[in-house]
C-alpha cells in the first residue's frame, strides 16, 4: 500500500532542494543570462612612469583622464561592470594589469595609451591618428617599436627579468615567444578593434588602422582585448586636443560607442574578419610586388600540392530585384563559386599590392566598409583545398568561402 504522508514529505523535501533560499543567488543559467559585461580599462603608465612626454603634457595623464571618463560613461549603461586596472596616478606593473582583469573575469580588455614618435623622426611634430592594435603575428618594424616602447615599462620593475621569465622587451628575438602561442580569443578581439577604430575615426581622428603587435598586457589577458592609441602627443597641436576636457570626452565618447557595439557580437555575424588584417599605410605600395613563383593552371607540370593556382567557375549569381530596388541574391545557376579569403583591408589596395606576397590574379568584394581579398575560384571546397593549404603558408588565417561570384554568400 502505498503511504502518501511519505511520499507527500518526500516531495516537500526535494522542492526544499531546487528552491532558493530567501536571499541567496539566482541560479546558474539565468545568472548567466543576465550577467554583466566585464569592461577592465587599462590606463596605461603611472605615477613614475610618466610614458611619452609632451610639451605641456604626458601621456599617463591623458590615458587616466580618458579611462576614467570612458568608465564612468559604460558605468552609466545598464549591464555594464567597469573594473580599473588603476584609477589614479599610481604605478601598476604590467603583469599586475593582467592578474587585475583576469581576476576580474573580464569580458573585454582595454589599455589606453599616447603615440608618440622618436625624437629624430622628421615627421614628429606633423603626424597625427589614432590605431588600435591586437595581439597577433602580424611582422612590421613599426609595431614591433611601439611594442618594444609600451612593454619597456618592465624594465621599471624590481627584478622584471625574474617576473617576466627572462623576456627582454628591447630584444626582437624575445619576441619569439608571441608566435609560439595561439590566442583563442584573436577573432574577437579584431571584431572589437574595428569597432572601436570606426568610431574614433568617425570623431574625427585620422585612421591608422587596426594593427597587431605583440603587447604583454594583451598576451597575459585571459578575454578579448586591444590596445588604444588615442593620437600622437608629439604633435603639440594634438597635444592640446589631447590635454584638453572636450577632447577626452569626444575620445572616451567613441570608444565607448565602439565597446557597446561589440557587446551585441556573436562570431557567425563578424566572420568575414577572420583572415590576415591589413590596415598598415600605404608607403610600401608604390613598388609593386613581384609575383611570387606560383604554378598556374596553364602549367600541367606544376605540383598543385605546394603552391597555389587560379581555378575557373562557373558564371557569378544573378541579382533578382524585390520592391523599391531591393536587391536579393540567388543561388548561381550553375552553383556557387568557391574563393579563398587571405586578407581584410581597410581600403582598396592596388593590383600588385606588395600586401598580396606575389599572389596573383586577386579579387575582392566589399563588405560592411572593409575590403576582403580573395584568391582562385574553385567549383567545390575539396578543389579548393590544396591551394589553400599553399596560401596558408602566406596567410596562416586564409579560408574557403561561398560566393556567388562576386559577392559572398553566408
Amino acid at each position: 500500500m502505498v503511504n502518501f504522508k511519505h511520499i507527500s514529505i518526500l516531495i516537500l523535501l526535494l522542492a526544499g532542494c531546487i528552491m532558493p533560499l530567501p536571499g541567496s543567488s539566482v541560479r546558474a543559467n539565468t545568472k548567466a543570462a543576465t550577467k554583466d559585461f566585464v569592461v577592465v580599462i587599462d590606463a596605461g603608465h603611472g605615477d613614475h612612469d610618466a610614458g611619452a612626454l609632451g610639451q605641456v603634457t604626458n601621456e599617463k595623464s591623458i590615458n587616466l583622464g580618458v579611462a576614467r571618463k570612458l568608465g564612468k560613461m559604460l558605468s552609466a549603461r545598464k549591464g555594464f561592470k567597469v573594473v580599473y586596472t588603476r584609477s589614479s596616478d599610481r604605478f601598476v606593473t604590467l603583469q599586475g594589469r593582467c592578474d587585475i582583469a583576469n581576476k576580474a573575469g573580464g569580458d573585454l580588455f582595454v589599455s589606453i595609451h599616447t603615440n608618440s614618435l622618436d625624437k629624430k623622426s622628421p615627421k614628429r611634430t606633423t603626424i597625427k591618428g589614432a590605431s588600435v592594435y591586437t595581439l597577433g603575428l602580424k611582422r612590421s618594424d613599426e609595431n614591433l617599436a611601439v611594442a618594444m616602447r609600451e612593454n619597456s615599462v618592465m624594465k621599471l620593475e624590481n627584478d622584471y627579468s625574474t617576473t617576466y621569465a627572462g623576456f627582454d622587451p628591447t630584444s626582437s628575438e624575445s619576441y619569439i615567444i608571441f608566435e609560439l602561442s595561439q590566442n583563442k580569443h584573436m577573432e574577437q578581439s579584431i571584431s572589437a578593434a574595428h569597432k572601436v577604430q570606426r568610431e574614433l575615426v568617425k570623431a574625427g581622428r585620422v585612421d591608422r588602422g587596426v594593427r597587431q603587435a605583440n603587447f604583454w598586457v594583451l598576451f597575459k589577458t585571459a578575454m578579448p582585448a586591444m590596445l588604444v592609441e588615442l593620437d600622437f602627443i608629439s604633435n603639440p597641436t594634438v597635444e592640446k586636443y589631447l590635454a584638453s576636457e572636450k577632447g577626452q570626452k569626444e575620445l572616451a565618447s567613441a570608444i565607448c560607442r565602439g565597446i557597446c557595439s561589440y557587446r551585441g557580437y556573436s562570431p557567425s555575424d563578424d566572420s568575414d574578419l577572420i583572415g590576415d588584417i591589413d590596415t598598415e599605410p600605404d608607403d610600401d605600395d608604390e613598388s609593386p610586388e613581384p609575383e611570387t613563383s606560383l604554378p598556374s593552371h596553364n602549367n600541367p607540370s606544376a605540383k598543385t600540392s605546394d603552391s597555389p593556382r587560379e581555378k575557373r567557375a562557373s558564371n557569378p549569381a544573378p541579382v533578382e530585384k524585390t520592391g523599391k530596388g531591393a536587391k536579393k541574391e540567388i543561388a548561381p545557376a550553375n552553383g556557387p563559386v568557391y574563393k579563398i579569403q587571405f586578407l581584410v583591408a581597410d581600403r582598396e589596395l592596388p593590383a600588385k599590392s606588395k600586401k598580396f606576397k606575389g599572389l596573383s590574379p586577386v579579387e575582392h568584394y566589399k563588405e560592411n566598409g572593409t575590403y576582403k581579398y580573395t584568391f582562385g575560384r574553385y567549383n567545390s571546397p575539396t578543389e579548393a583545398a590544396p591551394d589553400l593549404r599553399a596560401v596558408k603558408k602566406l596567410f596562416k588565417d586564409a579560408f574557403i568561402i561561398t560566393t556567388d561570384g562576386t559577392n559572398r554568400i553566408k
